[in-house]
């Protein structure tokens, strides 16, 4: 396996998928679980986390390092919630279809595309036409700040690129007005 290139602030689009496609969120307390999970490891591991996006059968995280490469810890998060959802189950084996993928984002149109496409991905896979319809993802928390998420997610990195909040909501819109099948799109 080829080692990741890792350096302090580097920025990543990290993906993981359940085995075999299969779903690794049943409920809302299992992506409460893996949030708490990824709080947790946030305070022992310190890193920033722009935008997630918790799909039934995957997961869309924008991190920036700090001084620790990500994986310190998302084999942590990923081996804690496997555990978990397994116990919760009854299930044996591997819920992931193997290790987290996680793609350098070097400049700052990528990781502005890549957060508009994370909080797009419930909209592409068809549960909602809109964004903030969907709660398991961070974007509602860039439209309105929420106490539950202000020691999770940090926005002031992606927002700095617009002149405000609704600057960066129509960033995003627009992109989800454009796709196919969009009501707006006829």
């Amino acid at each position: 396996m080829r080692k990741r290139r890792w350096f302090p602030k580097a920025w990543y689009h990290i993906t993981a998928r359940g085995n075999r496609k299969a779903e690794i969120f049943y409920d809302d307390r299992d992506r409460f679980k893996y949030l708490q999970l990824l709080r947790e490891a946030k305070f022992s591991h310190p890193f920033h986390l722009h935008s997630f996006c918790l799909m039934s059968n995957h997961v869309h995280l924008l991190i920036e390092t700090i001084d620790l490469p990500p994986g310190t810890f998302m084999k942590d998060i990923h081996s804690q919630y496997a555990i978990y959802f397994n116990k919760k189950y009854g299930y044996v084996g591997h819920l992931f279809e193997g290790p987290y993928k996680a793609k350098l984002q070097d400049d700052a149109s990528s990781i502005l595309q890549v957060s508009r496409y994370i909080h797009l991905n419930p909209c592409r896979a068809q549960l909602t036409f809109e964004p903030e319809e969907y709660k398991w993802s961070s974007y509602n928390h860039y439209l309105s700040p929420s106490p539950f998420y202000s020691d999770l997610i940090t926005t002031s990195s992606i927002l700095s690129h617009f002149r405000d909040t609704k600057h960066y909501e129509f960033f995003v819109q627009m992109a989800n007005k454009v796709r196919p099948g969009h009501p707006l799109n006829g």
